[in-house]
């Protein structure tokens, strides 16, 4: 059976397909396209992407992002779905994930949106604003309530979300090399090193 679930997507600048994302004095402005259709239950790999309120680097400290892949090993854990490729980014996370057996990847998102920002809160101790950024800043949520979700069915399009994944650090500057990165899936694939989220990779 295939599902169709309707409605908007955020996804970052830089991927194809992506909404412009603009500020006015008014605040943000999401130019996102409408009705775009999410597709489940074919066996397809799914790459999700989603980003930091407002694109606000609230993932922009190693401990964040730590915290972070720390909860998806566990949401995967609990949802038994296949990681197949992930990077964390300071502002957002692209995901390359299997159907859960018993749910879809978009409870998984929402589970796991709620783990992260419950956990970060309760390591600040205090505003989540002020734990990422360099000041106070009123921030209504974490994350952006939306999120993209394009289906992966072909080896070749695994290959170029699992490239794009892992080159997206050094396209934006953080570093040179992407091993360098430790918040992605990248060093188990050249090395086959075994990090914090378990990987699948799939044939």
């Amino acid at each position: 059976m295939i599902f169709k679930l309707e409605g908007q997507h955020v996804i970052c600048p830089g991927v194809l397909g992506a909404p412009r994302v603009g500020f006015t004095r008014g605040g943000l402005i999401s130019h996102m396209p409408k009705k775009l259709k999410r597709y489940y239950g074919r066996g397809d790999l799914h790459f999700l992407t989603f980003s930091c309120y407002g694109r606000l680097p609230l993932l922009g400290t190693s401990r964040s992002r730590t915290v972070f892949v720390k909860a998806l090993e566990k949401i995967r854990e609990r949802y038994k779905f296949l990681v197949v490729g992930y990077v964390v980014m300071p502002d957002h996370v692209h995901l390359l994930i299997s159907e859960p057996p018993a749910s879809t990847p978009s409870v998984v998102l929402k589970v796991l949106k709620q783990r992260v920002s419950r956990d970060l809160r309760r390591r600040a101790g205090t505003g989540q604003s002020r734990l990422f950024l360099e000041k106070d800043t009123d921030l209504p949520r974490f994350w952006q309530p939306r999120f993209y979700d394009f289906n992966v069915y072909s080896a070749k399009k695994r290959r170029e979300k699992l490239e794009y994944m892992h080159a997206n650090p050094v396209k934006r500057g953080l570093v040179e090399d992407p091993r360098d990165w430790l918040w992605s899936s990248c060093l188990f694939y050249l090395h086959g090193e075994r990090g914090a989220v378990t990987i699948d990779p799939v044939d």
